[in-house]
């Protein structure tokens, strides 16, 4: 990643340095497991637009605000989210994957946290508008919140890549188990401000 394109953030520079460090080898990463991984099975994993993403965190930066990255796969985006000063989790099915993170985030000097799981929480049931209980997510596996010991309305700030079928449940989910006033944040699309049932 050029230097410069961190220019005009308002981010010190040795910040933007360390950001731009953390884009250039997610990108490596992605391109290997792409190459490795991708091209001889099907994967979920697919990287995100990282300074799409960066200027979206931009503003939020407040202290004490708490991240959580749903499918953090190599953990670049939730690693971003703690250079950037928020207190940052992500939750991945792919074990291999979570290991990849953590070993990011050490690389890195990120205290991110990252354990392995589904967003979903326990005894969570998807109904469409349709009634449709097929559950429109890639994977499954036992709650991520499990292992972060912490349940989803503690977050402020859920982000999300969703695959084509996703965002309603993720939607769902949200309104049902996420913090009143939490915003959640799907790559792509505008953001939400959670509403309760």
């Amino acid at each position: 990643m050029a230097y410069g394109a961190l220019d005009g953030t308002g981010l010190d520079a040795a910040l933007r340095r360390r950001l731009a460090a953390l884009i250039d080898e997610g990108r490596e990463i992605w391109e290997r497991f792409d190459r490795e991984v991708r091209r001889h099975e099907f994967h979920p994993f697919v990287a995100a637009d990282y300074e799409r993403v960066l200027a979206t965190l931009l503003p939020l930066r407040r202290p004490g605000l708490r991240f959580l990255e749903w499918g953090s796969a190599s953990g670049v985006i939730t690693i971003m989210a703690d250079l950037l000063g928020l207190e940052a989790y992500g939750i991945e099915l792919d074990a291999g994957l979570v290991e990849i993170a953590r070993g990011l985030a050490a690389r890195h000097g990120s205290g991110a946290r990252f354990a392995v799981g589904s967003f979903l929480p326990t005894g969570y049931e998807w109904r469409s508008p349709t009634r449709d209980s097929r559950l429109g997510t890639i994977g499954r596996g036992p709650s991520g919140y499990l292992e972060l010991k912490r349940p989803l309305d503690d977050f402020d700030v859920v982000f999300a890549y969703p695959w084509d079928g996703e965002a309603p449940i993720m939607r769902d989910v949200m309104r049902r188990y996420g913090a009143p006033g939490a915003r959640l944040i799907l790559h792509g699309q505008p953001d939400e401000t959670v509403r309760r049932r």
